[in-house]
């Protein structure tokens, strides 16, 4: 239903004097050009490698703040280490949370700190916080009932448990998500860099595009974005590989 909704809104949609099939054509040349000619004009590679450190970093930084918090407060969220009370309003603040766009909290956050990396950083974190809390606390209450039953028979604390049931039953699926969150802050930094003055990869691209208005400059950027995230993903790949053999 929705494909054809589409569909006949772009039969029936008033174009005046846009011609479709012209603007098409237009738009698969603009992707040529940016994609087979691709070049740095205004930055060498050198440079344009540094940016992209920069969006790195910012998206390390705020998964290592995010992965930090957000495994305590699953070990509170999940039903079997905690209070029903206690979970159910740690999931309800965390939905509500991840119900708003990462950029809307980054602009909220602005507010106080002003455009830049600290109002980016802070609305990252947050957010992957509320993201990495429903992922840790649904791999923890995957454990067995009964090893933490056992445990606690046999006069363990809940940090005991913590240590000698959960992680390192839960360890491999807390180290995938943090891997995917990071890869999801990867690509949230570039849009932060135009969005909110964070720098970076993305605040290049925004000038290539709204100011120098160079579509080889936005090819030569975005293969540069794709390196890096094949590069992540095989990282993940690896380490994924590492800790399988390890267990």
């Amino acid at each position: 239903m929705l494909v054809a909704l589409t569909l006949f809104g772009l039969l029936t949609f008033d174009y005046k004097d846009l011609v479709l099939s012209e603007a098409i054509r237009k738009t698969g040349d603009t992707l040529g050009t940016m994609l087979i000619e691709p070049h740095a004009k205004h930055f060498t590679f050198g440079e344009a490698l540094g940016q992209v450190t920069i969006t790195i970093g910012l998206a390390f930084l705020t998964t290592l703040f995010g992965a930090v918090i957000a495994l305590f407060l699953a070990l509170l969220t999940a039903r079997n280490l905690s209070r029903p009370a206690v979970s159910l309003a740690i999931k309800s603040v965390v939905a509500f949370i991840r119900a708003v766009p990462t950029v809307l909290w980054v602009l909220i956050f602005a507010v106080a700190a002003g455009l830049g990396s600290v109002a980016a950083v802070i609305g990252m974190t947050f957010h992957s916080i509320s993201y990495l809390v429903k992922a840790y606390s649904e791999s923890i209450e995957e454990l067995e009932d009964g090893v933490i039953e056992a445990l606690r028979a046999s006069g363990a604390g809940w940090w005991q448990i913590v240590f000698q049931a959960v992680l390192p039953s839960s360890i491999s699926y807390i180290i995938s998500w943090t891997f995917v969150r990071f890869e999801i802050n990867f690509a949230v930094a570039v849009a932060m860099g135009a969005a909110a003055g964070a720098g970076g990869i993305g605040f290049d691209m925004f000038m290539a595009s709204n100011f120098y208005f160079d579509i080889r400059e936005i090819g030569f950027i975005t293969y540069m974005i794709l390196a890096f995230a094949i590069l992540l993903e095989l990282l993940a790949r690896w380490i994924k590989r590492k800790l399988a053999v390890n267990a």
